[in-house]
């Protein structure tokens, strides 16, 4: 896909490590302009933005919490400013508290759908305007596979996630004769922070290793390549079955 999205601007939540600054890395090398979000790794976004400029590439930082409406229309009018209207949006920015069913609290319910889910809804609503004026979009949900299998993390996690391909179906029914395209990748067990010290997992993978950032980013760029795609879940999970 080398220079397919020349002239394109992206939006990556969570854009500073992971899979996110994998999604960033593919984007940019594919000829889009990106704008890297964080809420607090903006040393690792200033970073990861000075990479992308050394291969010829525009980027920005674009911190904020996009937990928050007022944050997150800011944060796109400032990526318009200096990027252009945003063509493709991916909402990878989440959180992961570990909770047994017993531990779980009110607060971490609600916390975790905020960051998790609300933040899909704040975000896409802030880009649909630009994209339906140009007739183009592309929107990819990072979805998980405890939207459908058990998890590690708890409930209130699956819950945000099966939520997430809630709105991802939702908005792609309503959208498709727009041009804009609305889809979800959903890993499991990916070699990011999250998996640190937690080699027993593997055992889980019948493939019989972690899947990496570099993997999942190869799938978001699949959908934003696809304009016939849309409404659709990728799931990553290197042979695991969920329900």
């Amino acid at each position: 896909m080398a220079n397919d999205l020349q002239g394109r601007v992206a939006l990556v939540t969570g854009g500073s490590r992971g899979i996110g600054a994998a999604v960033c890395r593919a984007l940019a090398a594919s000829g889009a302009a990106v704008a890297i979000n964080c809420r607090e790794q903006i040393g690792q976004a200033d970073k990861l933005a000075d990479e992308i400029a050394r291969q010829g590439r525009r980027s920005i930082v674009a911190a904020a919490d996009v937990s928050q409406r007022d944050a997150v229309a800011d944060m796109v009018a400032r990526v318009t400013a200096g990027l252009g209207p945003i063509d493709i949006l991916v909402n990878n920015a989440g959180i992961a508290i570990t909770r047994g069913v017993d531990d779980l609290t009110e607060d971490d319910f609600d916390r975790t759908i905020l960051v998790n889910l609300k933040s899909v809804f704040l975000c896409t609503q802030a880009v649909l305007p630009s994209m339906r004026a140009r007739k183009w979009g592309r929107i990819v949900n990072i979805s998980s596979g405890a939207a459908r299998g058990a998890g590690s993390i708890g409930p209130h996690y699956n819950a945000s996630k099966a939520g997430m391909e809630g709105l991802t179906r939702g908005y792609a029914a309503r959208l498709v004769k727009e041009g804009i395209t609305v889809n979800a990748v959903a890993p499991s067990l990916i070699e990011t922070d999250m998996m640190i010290g937690q080699p027993q997992l593997i055992s889980r993978i019948p493939l019989g290793r972690f899947g990496t950032a570099d993997e999942v980013a190869k799938a978001v760029m699949l959908l934003v390549d696809n304009a016939y795609m849309t409404g659709q879940t990728i799931a990553l999970s290197g042979g695991m079955a969920f329900n």
